[in-house]
């Protein structure tokens, strides 16, 4: 999309929130950088790249549309092949039930380019416009199952099968134009392309395999020569900004790299193990925008719960759960919501996984005496507004935390436990004042990550009997008044659009979708057994939260008070409105969007 200076110059006087003042000095900056002034605008965060291609689309009068890369089905994706579709900046993501395609451009004005289009699909065709990232994420998805990368890289591995060479590490086996660095880039980009969570690099006895964490389970992808281990470790330790003449201690570095104009933050972890280092990345997409709460999976009771918690000018709202179970991603897209010029946000993370701009974050740092505890005392001499501490983990921190929230912050925190109700007595037990807690905790969110199911290959059953006991059983459906509840929070959630995978109107929110009526479960969705090129043959493609949020109501604060038990303060919850985790996830397995399997993965605590 290429818009004249004049018309953004229009655009910006449109939007009301510019003076003619700030205008004028972004035309200077246009002619100093000699940029056109679209690219000043948006690199000077005047306008984001989504706000000017929103506003040129209601000047031009064509629809606006956001794809989701990893969401687009791979059949609709190839109506237009790959060489076309790079060539037009085109994708096609959607097709109603007239035949009629939904195309997405970066440059909706390309009037040869709709007529190629439309004589290549042979079918009629609805423009849409999309950002110029947006369209490259979606282009990278006819590429995304990495097999160009693994090819590349067992060339790679060839060549270094081949060098008879020893294990002794030079120069030469680290620089930027050597096998070595290749093979980190390949390796990288591969994880990326693929979703990959953590790249784990692990030495065995007689070769180095790397291993990709995709949707929360670990998988093997190559095997490496054993001789390559410390060149590839000492090129990564370069990278970081480690010491590579140590290998005794553990060590952490980060260091970013740019894939199909995203910015990856890897954040590594080198481990001493017997057969020598042990090197794991974590992979953060600097440039990918935080997640609405609807988008993360929170829709009805918990919805409404967290947004009426968040907003309130002072108290604490903690998030429970295991270590990988989107903790640090829940309180980033919340901290992102609240994050303005006039607030002033302070955090202690340990590690800073996501950067909040404009936010101050600080990193736990033992060795120099920066703890949770020490780090929380220094931000309560810095004015903040609201305060996130990474992690509760002693009754000094919760104490601090507890006392910031009495004097006027909004505290939000982590704390492990199994589930929401478990983590009011755990505060007990860390010597917290029932009455403390009692007055300051707004609501307590309980999570697990589950993986989702393939839109592109996932089946619909009817369960047998035996199926349906078991499912009776697990989640206490044995009664009528139970299945009633559950056919309505399955209503509730199709109105939500939980289960909505296509972004075209005519996926209307149908009541003959359900999967439950008042007495019986009629339909559940499982993974295909074999997959499809979509999900890697997975069956599954991507992760959602399941969630439970408890809500301090008054008759919780008379529980907490009179030191209830984690099991009196869960069924007072549920009386509130509050869903289990299990529940939630039950819900979103009727909706197609996960598996009962998956569910009991995570959550399960009966046979």
């Amino acid at each position: 999309m290429r818009v004249s200076d004049s018309l953004v110059e229009k655009l910006l006087k449109s939007t009301g929130k510019l003076t003619a003042e700030q205008i004028e000095s972004l035309q200077k900056e246009e002619k100093s950088q000699k940029k056109p002034l679209q690219d000043v605008v948006v690199s000077s965060n005047t306008l984001s790249e989504k706000e000017l291609t929103k506003l040129y689309a209601e000047e031009i009068d064509v629809p606006f549309v956001e794809i989701t890369a990893r969401d687009l089905h791979k059949e609709i994706l190839e109506l237009i092949p790959e060489r076309v579709a790079k060539q037009y900046r085109a994708i096609s993501f959607d097709i109603d039930q007239d035949g009629t395609v939904y195309v997405a451009l970066e440059d909706p004005d390309d009037i040869p380019a709709i007529n190629f289009l439309q004589k290549q699909l042979g079918k009629p065709v609805r423009i849409h416009i999309a950002t110029a990232s947006n369209i490259q994420a979606a282009l990278d998805r006819y590429d995304g199952d990495g097999t160009s990368v693994g090819t590349e890289l067992e060339k790679v591995i060839a060549i270094q099968e081949k060098d008879d060479s020893d294990e002794v590490v030079d120069k030469a086996d680290v620089a930027e134009d050597s096998p070595i660095a290749q093979t980190i880039n390949l390796i990288i980009d591969y994880g990326v392309r693929n979703g990959a969570s953590d790249i784990h690099i692990e030495p065995r006895e007689n070769f180095v395999v790397v291993r990709y964490r995709v949707d929360g389970i670990l998988r093997e992808a190559n095997k490496l020569p054993r001789k390559v281990l410390g060149a590839l470790v000492s090129r990564i330790k370069i990278l970081s900004n480690l010491k590579i003449d140590e290998h005794r201690a553990p060590q952490d570095g980060r260091f970013k790299i740019v894939v199909s104009n995203h910015v990856y933050a890897l954040r590594v972890s080198t481990l001493p193990i017997v057969d020598g280092e042990k090197v794991v990345m974590r992979i953060l997409d600097e440039s990918s925008k935080p997640a609405t709460l609807e988008e993360l999976g929170f829709w009805g009771y918990a919805l409404k719960a967290v947004q009426q918690a968040i907003v309130q000018p002072h108290g604490m709202v903690l998030v429970t759960g295991p270590t990988g179970s989107g903790k640090s991603t829940t309180l980033f897209s919340v901290l992102s919501m609240l994050n303005s010029p006039g607030v002033n946000i302070s955090t202690v993370e340990d590690p800073v996984e996501y950067r909040v701009v404009g936010a101050n974050q600080t990193q736990v740092n033992p060795l120099a005496g920066m703890t949770f505890t020490s780090g929380l005392r220094a931000l309560l001499r810095q004015d903040p507004n609201i305060i996130m501490v990474g992690e509760i983990r002693d009754g000094e921190t919760a104490d601090l935390g507890v006392q910031a929230a009495l004097t006027g912050h909004l505290v939000f925190s982590t704390l492990h436990t199994n589930n929401a109700a478990t983590c009011l007595p755990r505060l007990l037990d860390m010597n917290i004042e029932p009455f403390l807690i009692a007055s300051t905790v707004r609501i307590v969110i309980g999570q697990r990550l589950v993986r989702r199911l393939c839109p592109d290959c996932r089946e619909d059953y009817t369960p047998d009997e035996k199926r349906l006991a078991e499912l009776g059983k697990i989640f206490d459906l044995n009664n009528t008044e139970t299945m009633s509840l559950l056919h309505d929070f399955e209503k509730s959630a199709l109105e939500a659009g939980i289960g909505a995978t296509s972004p075209s109107k005519t996926n209307k929110r149908d009541p003959s979708q359900l999967g439950t009526t008042t007495t019986n479960i009629t339909k559940l969705w499982k993974a295909h057994e074999e997959g499809c090129d979509s999900c890697n043959h997975s069956g599954y493609h991507g992760r959602m939260g399941i969630y439970e949020v408890l809500r301090n109501t008054d008759v919780v604060q008379q529980l907490i008070v009179s030191s209830a038990t984690s099991e009196n303060l869960q069924e007072q919850a549920i009386k509130d409105g509050m869903l289990t985790m299990q529940i939630d996830g039950l819900v979103k397995a009727l909706r197609g969007q996960t598996s009962i399997e998956e569910i009991l993965r995570v959550t399960a605590e009966k046979a």
